[in-house]
């Protein structure tokens, strides 16, 4: 089975550590924090624990025992088919780090980075290495939220996505193909439009945060854990997509020539959110509460499979 080496051992990184290890690959997990490194194999284990519960995984311990954490980082990426990288969220830390990758690792290595939002040409354009490298950007959490976005910079060999893209779906994840750079990539470029429209509902007082909340998971957040836009739209009409463009598309053209100004991120906009959150509907803690999504997930990845 392949071997890969995540790089980085907090949320993002440790969920990455049981997507392959339950999937039969060897991981091997560092990071340069030692105290996040000593407490992943906790977090591991309840992660897989809680799939289990689902019927997700079947026996924790043998993928807990195909996860070796490692104290340096050459000792985590040797040999590996690929690195999986969850550095810090900027271009120098990303280009500091995909550097010493490039000269730690085999030619034949795949470099991914869990970004989700830097381009790769920002930070590996001088890499001698630069055609194995690319973007590999998940959801948080990955074990739980199977998409993975997989965006090359203009150098970066096609086989290599290719090569990516057939890791990932063994892992029993769900690879998109960016066919090229656009700072975002897909997901968060569609999860930006509608946080901004939502700021801009709340902050004008169209509606409350709570009951915005609840028109997407009630509402829109149904169809679309299991249909997209596309899918859904060609059901809300009776001749599909080109019926339902030509009924709502003076609505939407309407909309698209008015979006949510930048000034809905600014810091008095932002304010007026949070002060019309105060705190949201659920007062538990936030490790409660994502213990409680993370169940959610769990049980709906389930039921999606089940039905797959």
């Amino acid at each position: 089975m392949p071997t890969v080496a995540v790089v980085g051992a907090g949320l993002i990184g440790r969920s990455w550590a049981v997507v392959f290890a339950r999937a039969g690959f060897a991981v091997r997990l560092t990071d340069i924090h030692q105290a996040a490194l000593d407490a992943a194999p906790g977090h591991v284990e309840e992660a897989l624990r809680q799939l289990e519960s689902h019927g997700l995984v079947t026996d924790v311990p043998a993928a807990l025992a195909r996860i070796r954490t490692c104290p340096s980082l050459a000792e985590a990426v040797a040999g590996a088919d690929l690195v999986q990288e969850n550095g810090p969220e900027t271009v120098e830390a990303k280009r500091a780090l995909f550097a010493e990758l490039d000269a730690l690792c085999d030619p034949s290595t795949i470099l991914a980075s869990s970004t989700s939002a830097i381009v790769a040409s920002l930070f590996t354009e001088h890499l001698a290495g630069r055609g194995r490298c690319l973007v590999g950007h998940p959801v948080n959490p990955p074990h739980l939220v199977p998409v993975v976005e997989l965006c090359g910079a203009p150098w970066t060999d096609p086989a290599v996505v290719e090569r990516a893209r057939a890791l990932y779906e063994a892992a029993g994840q769900a690879p998109v193909t960016v066919n090229r750079e656009v700072e975002g990539f897909v997901l968060n470029r569609l999860q930006g439009a509608l946080l901004s429209e939502a700021f801009r509902l709340v902050a004008e007082g169209v509606v409350s945060p709570a009951d915005l909340d609840k028109t997407v998971a009630e509402g829109l957040g149904l169809r679309w854990s299991f249909l997209g836009p596309f899918a859904t739209i060609d059901l809300n009409a009776p001749g599909g997509v080109a019926d339902y463009a030509a009924r709502y598309g003076g609505f939407y053209g309407r909309l698209a020539a008015d979006p949510a100004p930048a000034s809905v991120w600014s810091p008095e906009s932002t304010a007026r959110i949070v002060g019309a959150w105060d705190g949201g509907p659920d007062p538990a803690p936030p490790a409660e509460r994502s213990r409680r999504r993370d169940a959610r997930l769990a049980a709906l990845m389930a039921h999606k499979r089940a039905q797959s």
